[in-house]
């Protein structure tokens, strides 16, 4: 819909921004957050009349546009959130955890002279299902559409315009920001049209808590092959030749201490236990309990310990390796 004028709340994840793009073409995918990756492809190709960029440090959504180069339409920086949505009529949001989108959601609920009417806020974060019903609930008495559109897939993936989106609610909401998806900033859609929000989130969650555990037994793998004997190269080939995809590269990052080297994470340790909280919270809700969200978590705590915030969740294999006897690093 080219008459949409968009803005983007969110260059990174609480606080986490670590732009380090240059002014020229020289860079590298795994320096931006999902959320960069996804405005980029919106402001390089998306169907908008105007975006606007709002971070909660503006010097960073500054340096973020100037990077951007040529793009479909022009490109502002907001000094306030107020500022970014007052003429948006679509309004994306992408930030580390659910205090973060609350407080979001509640700068543009206090503004009075915002009139919501018509307009459609989406929320790509990784939050806890009530937390989006609550936010439909406050938005929808504004006149505001509310679409919770999680989304699946690395930087890299964000950058490249490849993740996979799950957006949830009004279905003729959801109409209005499909242009934005897929060939946009994304390679396919589970569409939950119609659906409550809830239902979105409770699959990125879900999902999340997939990929965690997995890394976790990737890490138990290749220390277990390390104590045998068998050795960390011949389990790394293994899961090239039968996995493949981003669970060897998981692997990759194990082998080669990328895991303890990395100045900044791919997938931050704090995000990673909220999201396992929020998993652990829709288990216990339903009457179970999952136990491998307890193991995860369990090491996640001695990479928080090991590595402070800056801790990746591929660093789980040097905390088993860590209960196992051997250095955190590898030294690879």
């Amino acid at each position: 819909m080219a008459g949409e004028r968009v803005a983007w709340i969110g260059l990174g994840n609480m606080g986490r921004v670590y732009l380090q793009i240059t002014l020229t073409h020289s860079r590298h995918t795994d320096k931006l957050t999902q959320a960069q990756g996804m405005s980029k492809n919106i402001a390089q190709k998306g169907p908008q009349s105007s975006l606007t960029l709002w971070n909660r440090t503006v010097a960073k959504a500054s340096a973020f546009a100037e990077s951007l180069g040529a793009t479909k339409a022009p490109v502002t920086v907001a000094s306030t959130i107020p500022e970014a949505v007052k003429d948006a009529s679509i309004i994306f949001i992408c930030v580390g955890d659910d205090p973060a989108l609350d407080g979001i959601i509640n700068a543009i609920l206090a503004d009075s002279s915002i009139d919501l009417t018509s307009r459609v806020v989406v929320d790509c974060s990784t939050v806890h299902p009530d937390t989006s019903r609550r936010i439909h609930a406050a938005l929808t008495p504004r006149g505001a559409s509310f679409i919770a559109c999680p989304v699946f897939g690395a930087p890299a993936f964000a950058d490249a315009g490849q993740l996979v989106v799950v957006p949830a609610g009004d279905a003729a909401a959801i109409n209005r920001i499909r242009p934005f998806l897929e060939g946009v900033t994304a390679r396919a859609t589970i569409d939950m049209s119609g659906h409550e929000v809830g239902r979105a989130s409770t699959l990125k969650v879900l999902g999340n808590t997939f990929i965690l555990n997995t890394v976790e037994s990737i890490a138990e793998g290749i220390v277990a092959a390390e104590k045998s004997g068998l050795g960390a190269d011949v389990y790394q080939e293994w899961m090239h030749a039968l996995v493949g995809g981003m669970f060897a590269k998981y692997a990759d990052r194990m082998c080669t201490g990328d895991y303890y080297k990395r100045e900044e994470p791919l997938f931050a340790v704090d995000l990673a236990r909220k999201d396992l909280r929020h998993a652990a919270s829709l288990a216990g809700a339903a009457g179970m309990r999952l136990r491998s969200v307890e193991v995860t978590d369990a090491y996640l705590q001695e990479v928080k310990a090991e590595k402070g915030e800056k801790g990746d969740i591929a660093a789980v294999y040097g905390a088993i390796r860590k209960e196992s006897g051997l250095p955190f690093a590898n030294g690879q």
